[in-house]
Protein backbone atom coordinates (compact mmCIF):
# COMPACT_ATOMS: atom_id res chain seq x y z
CA UNK A 1 0.00 0.00 0.00
CA UNK A 2 1.46 3.51 -0.79
CA UNK A 3 1.48 6.29 0.82
CA UNK A 4 2.26 10.03 0.70
CA UNK A 5 3.68 11.01 3.93
CA UNK A 6 5.00 14.91 4.55
CA UNK A 7 7.26 15.44 7.28
CA UNK A 8 8.44 18.69 8.91
CA UNK A 9 11.24 18.37 11.46
CA UNK A 10 10.96 20.83 14.35
CA UNK A 11 14.49 20.14 16.40
CA UNK A 12 14.19 22.38 20.00
CA UNK A 13 16.24 25.76 19.35
CA UNK A 14 18.00 24.47 23.17
CA UNK A 15 18.99 20.83 21.54
CA UNK A 16 23.00 20.59 22.03
CA UNK A 17 24.45 20.58 18.43
CA UNK A 18 26.61 17.71 19.06
CA UNK A 19 22.91 15.93 19.63
CA UNK A 20 21.11 16.94 16.67
CA UNK A 21 24.19 15.95 14.61
CA UNK A 22 23.80 12.67 16.09
CA UNK A 23 20.11 12.16 15.19
CA UNK A 24 20.43 13.74 11.81
CA UNK A 25 23.42 10.49 10.95
CA UNK A 26 21.15 8.04 12.81
CA UNK A 27 18.23 9.36 10.68
CA UNK A 28 19.92 9.09 7.42
CA UNK A 29 21.03 5.51 7.75
CA UNK A 30 17.72 4.40 8.51
CA UNK A 31 16.12 6.52 5.72
CA UNK A 32 18.93 4.98 3.03
CA UNK A 33 17.85 1.35 4.37
CA UNK A 34 14.44 1.92 4.33
CA UNK A 35 15.09 3.20 0.18
CA UNK A 36 16.93 0.56 -0.34
CA UNK A 37 14.50 -1.86 1.14
CA UNK A 38 11.92 -0.32 -1.37
CA UNK A 39 10.09 0.86 1.71
CA UNK A 40 10.59 4.30 1.61
CA UNK A 41 10.19 4.80 -2.50
CA UNK A 42 10.63 8.48 -2.78
CA UNK A 43 12.20 11.15 -0.81
CA UNK A 44 12.02 14.85 -1.75
CA UNK A 45 13.37 17.89 0.59
CA UNK A 46 10.83 20.65 0.11
CA UNK A 47 12.82 23.33 -0.84
CA UNK A 48 13.85 26.31 2.15
CA UNK A 49 12.55 23.86 4.70
CA UNK A 50 13.31 21.35 7.19
CA UNK A 51 10.75 19.19 5.72
CA UNK A 52 10.25 16.23 3.20
CA UNK A 53 7.70 14.89 1.17
CA UNK A 54 7.86 10.93 0.52
CA UNK A 55 5.98 7.74 -0.76
CA UNK A 56 6.08 4.74 1.21
CA UNK A 57 5.13 1.14 0.10
CA UNK A 58 3.99 -0.74 3.51
CA UNK A 59 1.55 -3.21 4.15
CA UNK A 60 -1.10 -0.90 5.65
CA UNK A 61 -1.57 1.63 7.98
CA UNK A 62 -0.24 0.18 11.37
CA UNK A 63 3.01 -0.68 9.16
CA UNK A 64 3.61 2.87 7.96
CA UNK A 65 3.22 3.96 11.69
CA UNK A 66 5.57 1.24 13.08
CA UNK A 67 8.62 1.96 10.30
CA UNK A 68 7.79 6.17 10.71
CA UNK A 69 8.22 5.12 14.62
CA UNK A 70 11.36 4.02 13.82
CA UNK A 71 13.06 7.07 12.96
CA UNK A 72 15.49 8.96 15.48
CA UNK A 73 13.49 12.41 14.28
CA UNK A 74 10.44 10.91 14.55
CA UNK A 75 9.61 12.82 18.39
CA UNK A 76 10.21 16.07 16.65
CA UNK A 77 7.87 15.49 13.85
CA UNK A 78 5.00 17.05 12.31
CA UNK A 79 3.41 14.35 10.03
CA UNK A 80 0.99 14.14 7.48
CA UNK A 81 -0.52 11.02 5.88
CA UNK A 82 -2.66 10.34 2.71
CA UNK A 83 -2.93 7.02 1.53
CA UNK A 84 -2.71 6.99 -2.41
CA UNK A 85 -4.02 4.12 -5.25
CA UNK A 86 -3.85 4.41 -9.11
CA UNK A 87 -5.23 6.73 -11.05
CA UNK A 88 -7.77 5.54 -13.50
CA UNK A 89 -6.74 8.16 -16.00
CA UNK A 90 -2.61 7.08 -15.37
CA UNK A 91 -1.11 6.24 -18.61
CA UNK A 92 1.38 4.43 -16.30
CA UNK A 93 1.35 0.40 -16.33
CA UNK A 94 2.96 0.76 -12.68
CA UNK A 95 2.99 2.92 -9.77
CA UNK A 96 6.03 4.91 -10.35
Amino acid sequence: MLFHVRMIVRLPHDMPPADADRLKAREKQIAQELQRAGVWRHLWRIAGRYANVSVFDVADNAALHDTLMTLPLFPYMDIEVQPLCRHASSVHDDDR
